[in-house]
């Protein structure tokens, strides 16, 4: 199964501006996202994607008033003025594309890219492409490589840092080639600016990395953030994005279970209760009836005694008075 892989190409939709990302590489089967930004000017024009080596002859792909096809599809973020571009099943044929905007009664606003679409592992690439820090920290990201040539860590309208260290909008830059093939970029002492697009670059590629920088919760440990490894055995990256997504999903699933076993325990100790209660009531009433018999019992056993105990001095008396009567007729 294709992985889906983002690619973020990000340029000013300005005449005379030149964009900083021309050469995006890509792996064949993946899908790439491509979020172009766009003067404000233009927040309520139409966006496309035209597909093409020359401008004058290229075709539609994507427009963001009509309904995109099962390869192609496009959204319009206002609020950010940003456009997003998704291509899906990338082929090698996938190669020259044009970011545009209509400009009603003039030339259309455009920008030229190119995906370097390969079946093999990527000319260069990221272990991840959405990245977060916390302010006050670090983080580290891992270029990797397969091309010779100078080797960048670029802001997207900012400076770029081509030796050991550097600064970039304040925040201390350093790089680390000695491991190879790979060129590892770590940010220190992160600001709320330092957020924003940056890229590897590497020759004639680049590869594009957001980063968002947050206040670290409440009792969270420091802690360095790195993008290693999310690699699939084609060299394909997952995107943060994607992982959030399926942390998300294992998260649910592991509350629905939770919630599962407590109600299997609450619903047995509930029943146990039940059955408690309704024993001890069961044997209270038993016990008050067993009582009530006893009671009765002793109470005639009582009656019995004293009935008894009346006779006898009945026949006492009865002797008495009959040996007086009969005392004078002996005297006589």
């Amino acid at each position: 199964m294709a992985v889906s892989l983002t690619f973020l190409l990000i340029f000013t939709l300005i005449t005379g501006t030149d964009g900083a990302l021309t050469m995006i590489p890509a792996k064949a089967g993946a899908s790439v996202s491509i979020p172009c930004l766009y003067d404000s000017q233009y927040r309520n024009h139409v966006k496309y994607l035209c597909e093409g080596y020359y401008w004058n002859h290229c075709s539609y792909a994507t427009k963001t008033n009509s309904h995109g096809s099962g390869k192609y599809s496009i959204s319009d973020d206002k609020n950010q003025t940003i456009f997003n571009v998704t291509i899906k099943h990338l082929t090698v044929e996938n190669t020259h594309y044009w970011c545009a905007v209509e400009i009603n009664g003039g030339s259309d606003v455009r920008q030229y890219f190119q995906l370097s679409v390969t079946t093999d592992t990527s000319s260069l690439y990221v272990d991840n492409q959405e990245v977060t820090g916390f302010i006050g920290e670090d983080v580290t990201i891992n270029c990797h490589y397969r091309t010779s040539g100078e080797i960048k860590w670029c802001k997207l309208g900012r400076n770029c840092v081509t030796g050991v260290s550097g600064s970039i909008d304040g925040t201390t830059v350093t790089i680390n080639t000695t491991e190879t093939s790979v060129f590892t970029v770590t940010m220190r002492g992160l600001m709320p600016r330092s957020s924003g697009w940056y890229y590897c670059d590497k020759e004639n590629f680049q590869m594009p990395v957001h980063l968002t920088v947050t206040a670290k919760p409440t009792g969270a440990a420091p802690t360095t953030v790195t993008t290693a490894g999310e690699m699939t055995t084609e060299g394909q990256v997952q995107t943060t994005r994607e992982n959030r997504s399926q942390v998300v999903k294992v998260l649910d699933h592991y509350a629905q279970r939770s919630f599962s076993v407590q109600m299997s325990l609450i619903i047995p100790l509930s029943l146990q209760i039940f059955i408690v209660a309704v024993s001890s009531l069961f044997l209270l009433i038993l016990r008050i009836k067993l009582v009530k018999p006893r009671d009765s019992t002793a109470s005639k056993l009582n009656e019995g005694e004293e009935t008894y105990s009346v006779v006898i001095i009945s026949r006492t008396k009865a002797l008495q008075v009959s040996a007086q009567t009969h005392l004078p007729s002996l005297e006589a």
